[in-house]
């Protein structure tokens, strides 16, 4: 059993439409005004930053993308089961990461 989840399988998963839509996320995208297809693009077309293999309740990770207006997003997302399961989503933090949106900026205590 593979640890790490591939952009390739979120890709295919995302092609198929088998998502799973959680209530954090869909309560997180009308907050911060970001909208589906938005999510869609950012794993269609961006790349996984980070792994999560231990998430409970499914291995996840970050996938650094952009929106359909081209601002930075990131997406959250687990796999299992067959499916995409989207737990959150948000516009990064320009203080909090590099002008990548890749990489996490050591902030000083």
């Amino acid at each position: 059993m593979r640890n790490e989840i591939s952009i390739a399988d979120l890709r295919m998963l995302c092609d198929e439409r088998k998502f799973k839509w959680t209530a954090h996320i869909v309560t997180r995208l009308q907050e911060r005004d970001i909208n589906p297809s938005d999510v869609k693009s950012c794993i269609k077309f961006g790349e996984i930053i980070e792994q999560y293999p231990t998430d409970f309740p499914h291995p996840s990770c970050l996938v650094s993308g952009v929106a359909i207006d081209s601002r930075p997003l990131h997406v959250v997302v687990g796999v299992s089961m067959g499916y995409l399961w989207l737990v959150t989503s948000y516009f990064p933090d320009p203080n909090k990461w590099e002008q990548d949106f890749k990489t996490r900026k050591v902030l000083s205590k």
